[in-house]
């Protein structure tokens, strides 16, 4: 259910094969469902029901498909959010066709924690990658994840080139793989052991099709997160030691007197 409700882009179907029942209500509705996820309205996790389901069939469709929707509430807040599916009870085939709040407002607020290691115009087009995909466009959300890619790349390069490690015309002329190994000590340990991240992304962008890109999003998605929080991490343990010797030294003075 939390997939459905928070990942699951609009328009992609869903075959519901363990289910004998034709009535869209039995799908969903259950008062004693409890769904865990996050409520983009107030910042923070919740649980949430179903609230109401609502169905009418279109008489004159010869599918016999069922339009319906869905009110999912929220325990600690009150708020309601609303869904919109098209179910097949003959193919098992379910289809969300809107909702509001959007997949992407769901996940937006979480790459925030990010902005300590992307620019304003990178933590954009992150979310532009996750709005694309949240509306089924695949192809689009790979080039904006093989930007961010390639900017953080581009900053370890940088980081290199000041420490005179790493020339320009050595940079350049090597290739993206080539690149992560020239620079693996400014890198994250998961980058260098999944460098061929790189390669999906690209084949995304040129070969992959859609539907591909839209399947295989989260786990890129995903990637690229852990190599951000590997980055985060390493910045909070800087801080923590940076506090720790302020400390330590207040300490020793304090000591000495």
């Amino acid at each position: 259910m939390e997939y459905f409700f928070f990942d699951l882009p609009i328009y992609t179907p869903l075959i519901i094969e363990d289910t004998n029942s034709d009535d869209f209500n039995s799908l969903f509705y259950s008062k004693d469902r409890r769904i865990e996820g996050y409520n983009p309205w107030r910042k923070n996790q919740s649980t949430f029901y179903i609230s109401k389901t609502l169905t009418y069939d279109d008489t004159n469709a010869k599918s016999k498909e069922i339009f319906g929707t869905i009110e999912l509430g929220c325990l600690r807040y009150n708020d309601l959010f609303r869904f919109y599916t098209l179910w097949d009870p003959k193919g098992k085939r379910l289809v969300k066709i809107g909702q509001f709040p959007s997949v992407a407002d769901f996940h937006i607020n979480e790459i925030k924690q990010y902005n300590k290691l992307l620019t304003n115009e990178k933590l954009k087009e992150f979310t532009k990658a996750i709005g694309l995909a949240a509306n089924g466009v695949g192809i689009g959300s790979f080039v904006y994840m093989r930007r961010i890619f390639e900017y953080l790349i581009l900053e370890a390069y940088n980081k290199a080139k000041n420490d005179n490690v790493l020339s320009e015309l050595e940079f350049q002329r090597a290739r993206m793989d080539e690149k992560i190994d020239l620079l693996h000590s400014y890198l994250p340990s998961f980058l260098i052991e999944n460098k061929g991240l790189y390669s999906i992304l690209s084949l995304g962008i040129h070969e992959l099709s859609e539907e591909d890109c839209l399947t295989h999003f989260d786990t890129i998605r995903v990637g690229i997160e852990i190599i951000l929080d590997e980055k985060l991490d390493e910045i909070r343990k800087n801080e923590k030691i940076e506090e720790a010797k302020k400390k330590l030294n207040k300490l020793k003075s304090e000591i000495k007197k």
